[in-house]
């Protein structure tokens, strides 16, 4: 392990390839494992925990801020009338508890990133893993995280204080969260998950391995010129960004319905994303490997910081701010696992979040069936059901285990081959589906049958 020497971080010597099997990230077989077997997968592990401990200072101080900072942030709550009162029948708490708990989340993780920013002047803070020289530019490395991840965080937390403080239009916050998402495209990050499924599909077919194409213009326009360069990898990549961004804010706003079940279970995910991160800077991958560890250690101790505060019996929420802010955080996360155009670890990434995706996904189908909206609130999402049968902290804790299942099933798709992995997620998540989805119709169709309206979802 060689530290960083200077503020140009060019003391991180460019380091031999580690020796592991050249045909492991060939991208010729996705479901191809990670890391080798036997002894070597023994070495690899330990240097994971190598790597790991020399980054675990941006998890502490993520840690200590969110710790602390949660009071102080909850008096403020309090003191300008920002709390959840009990009026809804599906709201599980009976008195009011302060909001705001996501900005104590947001300064946790910036604490974590600004730490790591000043280890560009104090080179001790971080002890930055050693990486091959094709990952050097003019024989330096730049390892912080990219400030438009920041952005995008900034953007996420603002529309999400505006509208726990005052309350804000929907669309007001789809705003937000495209912002975030052009953010990402920005700082190229996530667009090159659009390349490895384009690459060997589209481009080989139309003979155009980059899928650039240059459009003719009907005159020479200023500025412009007589063509324009269509780059379909990079437009594809922002679109999935778009939609990555989108669908995890709000499907990590839709499980935030119990004390300490989204912080739980995007703590749980960060550590499997965390693990093939780890992976993936044993193995070399890209100029990535520092800024996702860096990133996932932060997001991890900012959420653990703020779980004994929020955890049953809850003293603060996190609300609409924490929900989106995670929400973004676990996307950004699985997108750049796929830096390098290793779609299949993207996959895995999708696996181990697979709680809030289900979650959202049954919520549009059981709410399509009953002939609501989508945007109607109900009470049969996963952890509602689970708490009629099992209280408050039996259904958190059973969530809990089914997200460790699958970050398991997560981690070990990005080792093994992939046929069985698969067909585990796809059993696991059709039971909860199924049962869920029976649940819910079973209470409606009774409602019809005594002539009640059914309850506003």
């Amino acid at each position: 392990m060689m530290p960083a020497q200077n503020s140009n971080f060019s003391g991180i010597t460019p380091a031999d390839p580690f020796e592991l099997e050249s045909n492991l990230f060939s991208g010729a077989d996705q479901t191809e494992s990670l890391l080798p077997n036997g002894a070597e997968f023994a070495q690899a592990a330990m240097d994971q925990l190598d790597i790991l401990s020399g980054y675990i200072l941006v998890f502490a101080v993520a840690f200590l801020v969110t710790v602390f900072m949660t009071p102080i942030v909850r008096r403020l709550a309090v003191a300008n009338g920002i709390v959840d009162h009990p009026s809804e029948a599906r709201k599980i708490h009976k008195m009011p508890v302060a909001y705001l708990g996501g900005f104590a989340v947001y300064l946790g993780i910036i604490a974590g990133l600004v730490f790591s920013y000043m280890s560009a002047e104090v080179p001790e803070l971080i002890e930055y893993h050693p990486m091959s020289a094709e990952h050097l530019n003019d024989g330096m490395y730049n390892p912080l995280v990219p400030l438009w991840i920041a952005f995008g965080m900034t953007s996420i937390v603002l529309v999400g204080l505006l509208d726990d403080i005052t309350g804000i239009p929907p669309r007001v916050k789809l705003g937000g969260q495209l912002v975030a998402a052009a953010a990402l495209a920005l700082g190229n990050v996530g667009i090159n998950v659009a390349a490895g499924v384009l690459k060997p599909t589209l481009g080989r077919l139309l003979d155009n391995p980059d899928l650039i194409y240059q459009i003719p213009m009907p005159m020479n326009i200023p500025g412009v010129g007589t063509s324009i360069e269509l780059d379909l990898i990079y437009w594809s990549g922002t679109a999935i960004i778009a939609i990555f961004v989108l669908g995890a804010c709000n499907a990590s706003n839709f499980i935030d319905g119990l004390d300490g079940l989204l912080t739980g279970v995007t703590s749980i995910a960060m550590i499997g994303l965390l693990a093939i991160a780890l992976t993936l800077a044993v193995m070399d991958d890209g100029p990535f490997d520092a800024p996702r560890i860096i990133f996932g250690l932060a997001v991890l101790g900012a959420c653990l910081g703020f779980l004994p505060h929020n955890f049953n019996p809850a003293s603060i929420f996190l609300g609409d701010t924490g929900s989106l802010l995670l929400g973004y955080c676990s996307a950004v996360m699985i997108l750049s696992l796929g830096d390098t155009g290793k779609t299949w670890l993207v996959v895995a990434g999708l696996i181990i979040y697979a709680i809030p995706i289900i979650d959202t996904a049954l919520a549009i189908i059981r709410r399509k069936l009953a002939g609501r909206k989508m945007s109607d609130p109900d009470a049969d999402h996963l952890h509602h059901m689970l708490k009629r049968a099992l209280g408050v902290k039996g259904a958190v804790f059973s969530l809990y285990g089914i997200g460790i299942v699958f970050c398991l099933l997560g981690v070990m798709l990005s080792y093994f081959r992939g046929r069985l992995i698969y067909a585990l997620v796809l059993m696991i998540a059709s039971y909860i589906g199924v049962y869920a989805i029976k649940v819910a119709r079973r209470t409606h169709i009774e409602e019809q049958a005594n002539g009640k309206p059914t309850k506003a979802e």
